[in-house]
């Protein structure tokens, strides 16, 4: 019998388990996090009218669930784990059990009706992967560098050049790699060369702003900038006026835009009279810079939402 009131279903995700909770329904039960699994509880939630699966990223635990209710076409929500404990705690909840989780994810998603994910093409997840790798790689390469400084002796020292060159492949391997994905992909291709078109982002930012922030282009100028943890955050009570600043976001797009933002203060004209604007005003110049930053994914999401690559003055 098909349920007319659209559900909210939580999904507490583990290893090796799913505890679902439907909301108001309030049915509630376990599935193995597998394909198996998967399609069990694709059989369980038939005759219902799901609003939304609401679900908290766990590591690479939750991205086979993900994909696969993706292309399902059910409405998934990821929400940010310290929003959902916020809220437990709001609705006076201190007991914290897999299946207790899914029921306030499922409340949660239901009363917040947080942001729908948007299907992303098949090359995003694989880039993820590989973007994953290389950053693990990159840290890898800065302390082989700095260890190799304190090697004195020829055989010690030897060694540490082999696996300096060692990272270097294996980044260059993955650059290969993610540049193959992306001629496969005709769509997240064309979005790619519009983000190479913005003076100051380079092919590494590029990646990164396509599978961290793949909402860029479907979303307002100011969401962008939240997204990123660029926005300011007001602090303010009756007559006292407090310092703004950035908190939050996803902080792995906020580390890409850094040295993109220090290259657009020279190379990018409409970028350089921000900057130089607001050391005129007293600003410091790393506040200034955290402009510049959020004035870039603001113009990447702009130019992704009208599918132009920049001009001049487009900032």
């Amino acid at each position: 019998m098909t349920q007319s009131m659209p559900q909210t279903l939580g999904v507490d995700i583990s290893k090796e388990s799913l505890d679902v909770h439907l909301y108001p329904d309030g049915r509630a039960d376990r599935f193995a996090n597998d394909r198996k699994g998967f399609s069990a509880l694709i059989k369980w939630l038939s005759g219902y009218a799901i609003a939304r699966i609401v679900y908290e990223p766990t590591g690479a635990y939750h991205c086979g669930f993900e994909r696969r209710f993706l292309e399902a076409g059910f409405p998934l929500a990821k929400v940010n784990p310290r929003h959902a404990r916020r809220f437990a705690e709001a609705v006076g909840t201190q007991a914290k059990t897999d299946a207790v989780d899914a029921g306030l994810l499922a409340r949660f998603g239901a009363l917040i009706e947080p942001r729908l994910l948007t299907a992303s093409s098949s090359a995003a997840p694989i880039m993820k992967d590989l973007l994953v790798a290389r950053r693990a790689l990159v840290k890898d390469r800065t302390a082989a560098r700095n260890r190799s400084l304190q090697r004195h002796l020829a055989l010690l020292k030897a060694q540490a050049a082999e696996r300096l060159n060692q990272i270097e492949r294996q980044i260059q391997a993955i650059d290969a790699a993610l540049r193959e994905q992306l001629e496969n992909d005709a769509a997240l291709k064309a979005r790619f060369n519009i983000l190479m078109s913005i003076p100051g982002l380079g092919e590494a930012t590029a990646f990164i702003l396509l599978t961290d922030m793949p909402e860029l282009g479907a979303i307002e100028n100011t969401c962008a900038a939240s997204l990123a943890g660029l926005a300011p955050m007001a602090r303010d009570s009756g007559q006292w006026r407090g310092k703004r600043f950035i908190r939050g976001g996803r902080a792995e797009v906020r580390h890409a835009l850094f040295m993109p933002a220090l290259v657009a203060v020279r190379f990018n004209p409409d970028l350089r009279r921000v900057f130089q604007a607001l050391t005129k005003a007293g600003k410091p110049p790393k506040v200034a810079i955290v402009a510049v930053m959020r004035k870039l994914v603001i113009l990447a999401n702009a130019l992704l939402r009208k599918s132009s690559p920049w001009m001049p003055n487009a900032a």
